[in-house]
């Protein structure tokens, strides 16, 4: 059958048909345990109720509006958003809605232009992930996924991430909008900066008037044991976006900023026709407040345990990075794409983020027994290709 998909992913080697909970079944009828999410999408698991119930009602009733009329799902979802980060971080702010990761961060960008003015410099680090439209990309501290749409929009410089004495001579020149930075970076390995990186960058950041911004699109609303990543040190940042797990499958995404900074934004400066619609806030509403009645960090915090003692007894693994349910497995040899097909294989949805390290996000709801039998797949995978490795 000829396909008419453009060609920029990998061709799959499974067809998903039907997910419950923390399983998939494909086309053919075999399960699967996913402990990817999507990505960090399905936090609550596939079709869970209370999203299911919530998009199918409001499918039957209105599905869109243009943002230039209001309805009722935009101020109750922003002001979910606006509670759980003046829980976690101390300040009100305002809410901007999209449909992803990438427009969320674009968004924090063109406001940090419009809220600094005169500077327009923003600094990220190497190894980050915010996004493929070109500014996010630009943003991205990963050379190799730039050369191929070069040249890069002009504003953005990377520094190694945890190199705090570096940000702070860069942002010391003065021309400095703002710091985007990832609390983990997940697509870049599943690192985490060393204790005290973050605070002294918020600090650096305050001492030029540049804005702390955080992009939680991976590690926010409970992944890490905490509501947001940034809560680990207690930081208080000015720009926060969030997508994946907002919608638990379907597109949303937000961008949240304190009330000054939001202010700068004026009728006119940026929108989005799909950003807010009803359909989207639906799911992200019943989403966020079946969260908060599960208290999904403690889910995230107490499963967590579990899985990475799993993970480092597992055959090559050498350490397991991350918090929560956001877990890098360090392998002793390059085989993670190997490890990964062959999990796959076995039953298993996983990932390779780098050529030695394979991620692990189930959902926040995940069993002690799913857990269980999910390292028990893994075991068997990775056995595998060391069996196969060391024939070679």
């Amino acid at each position: 059958m000829t396909s008419h998909l453009m060609e920029n992913y990998a061709a799959p080697v499974v067809t998903f048909v039907k997910g419950n909970g923390t399983v998939l079944i494909d086309s053919e009828g075999n399960e699967y345990l996913d402990f990817l999410c999507g990505l960090s999408v399905t936090s609550l698991g596939h079709n869970r109720p209370e999203v299911t119930k919530a998009i199918q009602e409001q499918a039957a009733t209105l599905s869109h509006v243009s943002n230039l009329f209001d309805h009722p799902q935009r101020q109750a979802v922003a002001s979910l958003i606006n509670d759980l980060l003046v829980d976690a971080g101390g300040r009100s702010g305002k809410v901007f809605f999209c449909n992803s990761g990438a427009e969320a961060n674009e968004c924090a960008l063109k406001l940090a232009r419009k809220a600094r003015p005169g500077k327009h410099v923003v600094l990220t680090t190497l190894n980050s992930f915010h996004g493929r439209t070109l500014a996010t990309l630009a943003a991205t501290g990963q050379p190799e996924k730039q050369m191929v749409f070069a040249p890069m929009p002009e504003g953005f410089e990377h520094i190694a991430f945890g190199d705090l004495q570096a940000m702070e001579e860069r942002l010391s020149v003065g021309d400095v909008a703002a710091v985007l930075v990832e609390v983990i970076q997940a697509e870049g390995g599943v690192n985490t900066p060393p204790i005290g990186y973050l605070p002294g960058l918020q600090e650096a950041c305050r001492k030029v008037d540049a804005l702390f911004m955080i992009d939680e699109v991976q590690t926010g609303l409970g992944r890490t044991g905490q509501w947001f990543g940034f809560q680990d040190e207690n930081l208080a940042p000015d720009v926060v976006t969030l997508a994946k797990a907002l919608g638990n499958g379907i597109p949303v995404g937000a961008c949240w900023a304190l009330d000054g900074v939001a202010a700068a934004f004026k009728p006119g400066d940026h929108g989005s026709t799909f950003g807010g619609q009803p359909l989207a806030l639906a799911a992200a509403k019943a989403t966020l407040e079946t969260m908060i009645d599960l208290d999904a960090p403690a889910l995230a915090h107490e499963a967590s345990e579990q899985l990475r003692a799993g993970l480092l007894d597992l055959p090559g693994v050498t350490g397991v990075r991350g918090r929560g349910l956001i877990l890098g497995a360090e392998l002793n040899a390059d085989i993670a794409k190997e490890v990964t097909q062959e999990a796959l294989a076995a039953g298993v949805v996983v990932n390779a983020v780098r050529p030695n390290v394979i991620r692990c996000m189930p959902p926040l709801t995940v069993s002690a027994d799913e857990i269980h039998e999910a390292l028990r797949r893994l075991h068997a995978a990775m056995t595998k290709v060391h069996e196969q490795a060391g024939g070679e």
